[in-house]
């Protein structure tokens, strides 16, 4: 969205800001869908074994159907939900007219080894279950090329979001007990709200702060043009300058870390290693200024 920000000339700073609370939006969203995704297989398996009956000539195994994936009980929660449904249809999220394409997710997932495994092997149990359709979801679903390029149609956001997403609907499948009748969803925010909080913050400072920070960016770089640094480069480094500044509990090896791996996600392959030594040399000299003071266990010197 800063990225977005410097690219506008018009610089609307609180239209970004609503671009970015509707981006977060979207991402729980995305949330709710993989865990309605988790739970369709669920039908289309019953569908199968019920075409499989209905044969005019059907086989032992369509008579005598393997039961183990349909009876997954992590599974049948989720598809039985009723916290989710509630929550969809307050939101508007569901799958809609993208019925055929879990359907191919189903069949594809049919032919993938976790799942010839999972229903190949005699071991039963609560655990057992949850632990194959985590695999199942992680290594087959989510990985579909089909899935992912419908992703990117249905929002701009969402191949971006989708790890986080993914890893927010699997840590609410092991939450989900043996005795549980529905499924406890997560929140957008955790309820302290420190999250909601350092991600206002930073918006916010990262730009009040902006003109005083790409000062400090351009004297350390001063062998480089300005021109020359990519704008991705010069506002993660700004990022970092504002964390540092605003933030005294967080130890400053910690945001150097952050934005280094943020700039191998987002720029070019070489931008960490000059990040990395642009940031180490400005956190130094910023505290040795008064400008970053760090407080609490361990951060005082």
């Amino acid at each position: 969205m800063l990225y977005a920000f410097y690219q506008d000339e018009e610089r609307d700073v609180v239209k970004t800001k609503n671009a970015l609370d509707h981006s977060i939006q979207k991402m729980h969203e995305l949330y709710l869908l993989l865990l309605m995704m988790i739970g369709s297989m669920q039908s289309f398996a019953i569908e199968r074994i019920e075409a499989g009956r209905k044969k005019q000539l059907p086989s032992p195994e369509d008579l005598h159907p393997n039961t183990k994936f349909v009876t997954n009980r992590p599974l049948r929660t989720l598809a039985n939900s009723k916290n989710l449904v509630k929550l969809g249809s307050e939101m508007g999220v569901g799958w809609g007219d993208h019925q055929e394409m879990l359907r191919k997710i189903f069949r594809g997932l049919l032919e993938h080894e976790e799942y010839q495994e999972y229903m190949a092997s005699e071991e039963r149990g609560f655990r057992h279950d949850r632990e194959y359709l985590i695999r199942m979801f992680r290594k087959h679903m989510i990985n579909m090329e089909l899935f992912q390029d419908n992703l990117e149609e249905l929002s701009i956001f969402w191949n971006d979001d989708l790890d986080l997403a993914a890893s927010m609907a699997i840590k609410t499948i092991k939450t989900i007990r043996e005795e549980d009748d529905d499924v406890e969803l997560l929140p957008l925010w955790r309820e302290d709200d420190d999250d909601r909080q350092f991600f206002e913050d930073l918006f916010t400072q990262t730009l009040v702060q902006a003109t005083e920070n790409e000062a400090f960016v351009t004297k350390a770089a001063a062998n480089w043009e300005l021109e020359r640094i990519a704008l991705m480069d010069r506002i993660l480094m700004k990022m970092a300058i504002a964390e540092a500044r605003h933030f005294p509990s967080i130890p400053l090896k910690v945001t150097l870390n952050e934005y280094i791996e943020l700039s191998k996600y987002y720029s070019t392959p070489k931008s960490h290693g000059f990040i990395n030594g642009i940031l180490d040399e400005l956190f130094g000299k910023l505290k040795a200024d008064g400008l970053i003071k760090k407080t609490g266990r361990g951060l005082i010197e």
